[in-house]
Parts: structure tokens; C-alpha cells; sequence
């Protein structure tokens, strides 16, 4: 198949397959797909600023020309060899579904093409063309894991010769994720705050970036879990109330599930009871949170936790399109998680 699992995105940048003359990187962390198609762009080894090597098409505007992105593709340039067309905001545009299967079919030859979208669905058009053919790849770009987030911040602050203890690392942990770019300017402001230090310590964290959010983002997630809808209904009022962005909501949602999926497979794999799971997890469940975790476990088939994550996604990539109604987007996801624990 020419797709890629998430965790097998990065080892294919670093070493891409010159077979492969289309690829799509898609995404709902938008961050996280800049930074790959830079990663892409410059792997390519062709000049970025020469406008006879590297071609910025818009999708809306090839879907207003059908046959152009075929004709761009086989033009034969007078002053570069190979060339990069570089496709920007791609979507559900049939004209450019139509010109890429007639590429993949009868590829044009020297000729890269470089397809930059948000989040596709499974099945879409898009996707589908570019994952069932032999010359294309489709990489997908989905919000930091608690793997990524810690690689992350192991990189950034190895790159300033920084030390953080396991405490500031916990808080930085509960603010990062949803989106690559803004969990990287988050770590680059904290270094640069302790850069004299050679330390990061919690207050550290607390002074540049602040942990309240985190802290209340904890009592909302948990009144989610444990499907109690008058708590969820206070937590979530005073934790907007108090001025404190949605997205680290929807950050910590997704960091919980992901655990949980965590959790769940060394259950489904390994024969662990939900206790054995939730006492073996890294990093470890607070104490006082076990029996909770412990339920949901036992309670929410795989399926329920993966489609779970999916909606926690795609609610981060709604809630940056359109900022002035984050706080509706993020209630309103939460409160499906809610409701679909509730009906198990």
C-alpha cells in the first residue's frame, strides 16, 4: 500500500523513495504538516526560491482548470531538469483527483508532486488515488503522542544543552500536543527563559507558560470520563472562565486516550487485567485516578477508544479554522465523549 502509518512518517523523510513521484501529506495538525513538507521540500535537494524548479500551484484554483495540474506536469521546462509542483490546500477537488489519477497512470517523468492538505478522511477521493497507486505515498500528520511529545522536548532542549526534572517535565508534557509548531514555540520560549540555568525546574514551567490550565484541564477530563454531566458542566465553566485556552482541553482529551489505547493493548495483547494494565502504564496513573482509568478500560471497546481520538483531532483542527468558536467546538466534543461513555 503507498501510505504510511503515523509512527513510520519520519523514517521515510529522512530516507524518501525516488519511485515514488506523488505525495500527499495530510493532516488535522496543521504544524505538524508544515514542518514535513519543509522536511520533503528540502530533501528534494532543489533550489526552493527558483521559480523554474519548484512550481506553487493552489488546489480551489486547479479545480477551476481542469487538466492543468496534467499540463504544468508535462511541460518540459526550458531552464531546470528535474522539477517540484507543490500543491497547496488540497481538499475534495475533483478536477485534481482527475489530472492525479491520469499522472499516476502515465507518470510525467522529472516531475515531482508535492500535495499539501488538512485532514482527509478514510476513502476520500484524495486519498484513496494517491494510497492505491505504485508511484505515490500518502503520509499522514496526526497530533503528538505521549511518545512524540517527550522526543520533542528531549530535541528542542538538547539542542540548548538544557536539563529539565521529571516534575517540569510532567507540566510541560500537559501543554504540548494538538499542534507541532505551537508545541515547538512553547519549548523554544521555555528554553530561552532558562538558557542561563542549564535547569528547568516547575517553576520554570510555571512562570513561561503556567500550569492552571493543565491542572483544571485534569478536573474536566476526568468529569468526561467518569460520564458525570453536572460536573463536566461546572468544571468546563470555570476553567473557561478563567480565561484558560480550549486547545489544552482537547491537548489533555487526547493525551488521556492515547494512554488508553496504550493501556487497552497491553490488556488485549498481553492477557493484563484493567488493574495489572493501569499499575504497569508509564508514566504512571495518579493514585487517586486508577479506579477511574480502571473503568473505562474494562467498559470501552478499541474501536470506541481510536474513534474517540479521531474526534478529539479533528475537533483541535476545527477549533484553529475557526478560533472564535473554539470554546463551542471544544464543549460540544467533549460532551460526545461524554455521551458515548455514558450509552456503554
Amino acid at each position: 500500500m503507498a501510505q504510511k502509518k503515523a509512527h513510520e512518517v519520519d523514517a521515510w523523510l529522512a530516507r524518501p523513495e525516488p519511485s515514488r513521484q506523488i505525495v500527499l501529506i495530510y493532516g488535522p495538525d496543521r504544524g505538524l504538516v508544515s514542518e514535513r513538507v519543509r522536511q520533503f521540500t528540502l530533501a528534494t535537494g532543489l533550489p526552493l526560491d527558483d521559480p523554474f524548479s519548484v512550481i506553487r500551484l493552489d488546489a480551489p484554483e486547479l479545480d477551476q482548470s481542469p487538466g492543468r495540474l496534467e499540463s504544468e506536469a508535462r511541460t518540459v521546462p526550458m531552464f531546470a531538469g528535474r522539477r517540484l509542483l507543490w500543491i497547496g490546500n488540497a481538499g475534495p477537488q475533483k478536477a485534481l483527483v482527475e489530472d492525479l489519477k491520469r499522472l499516476i497512470q502515465s507518470p510525467a517523468e522529472d516531475t515531482l508532486i508535492l500535495i499539501e492538505a488538512g485532514d482527509l478522511k478514510k476513502g476520500s477521493l484524495l486519498r484513496a488515488s494517491v494510497e492505491s497507486a505504485d508511484n505515490a505515498m500518502a503520509l499522514p500528520c496526526y497530533a503528538d503522542d505521549l511518545r512524540s511529545i517527550e522526543s520533542l522536548i528531549d530535541q528542542e532542549l538538547g539542542r540548548e544543552g538544557l536539563r529539565i526534572s521529571l516534575e517540569a517535565r510532567e507540566a510541560l508534557k500537559a501543554s504540548l500536543g494538538g499542534d507541532r509548531l505551537a508545541s515547538r514555540g512553547e519549548i523554544g520560549k521555555l528554553a530561552l527563559y532558562a538558557l542561563d540555568k542549564g535547569q528547568i525546574d516547575l517553576d520554570d514551567v510555571r512562570a513561561v507558560i503556567g500550569d492552571v490550565g493543565a491542572v483544571s484541564a485534569d478536573d474536566v477530563i476526568d468529569a468526561v470520563l467518569g460520564g458525570n454531566r453536572r460536573r463536566f458542566e461546572t468544571s468546563f465553566s470555570r476553567y473557561v472562565s478563567a480565561g484558560s485556552p480550549p486547545f489544552i482541553l482537547l491537548n489533555a482529551g487526547m493525551r488521556q486516550f492515547q494512554a488508553l489505547q496504550i493501556m487497552k493493548g497491553a490488556m488485549e495483547e498481553g492477557g493484563k487485567s484493567a488493574a495489572a494494565a493501569v499499575a504497569s502504564a508509564r508514566p504512571p496513573v495518579f493514585f487517586a485516578r486508577r479506579g477511574l482509568v480502571e473503568g473505562v478500560l474494562k467498559n470501552w471497546a478499541p474501536e470506541t477508544l481510536e474513534r474517540t481520538l479521531a474526534l478529539l483531532q479533528r475537533a483541535v483542527l476545527q477549533s484553529r479554522q475557526t478560533p472564535a468558536l473554539a470554546i463551542a467546538i471544544t464543549r460540544q466534543a467533549l460532551l460526545s465523549v461524554l455521551a458515548a461513555g455514558g450509552r456503554r
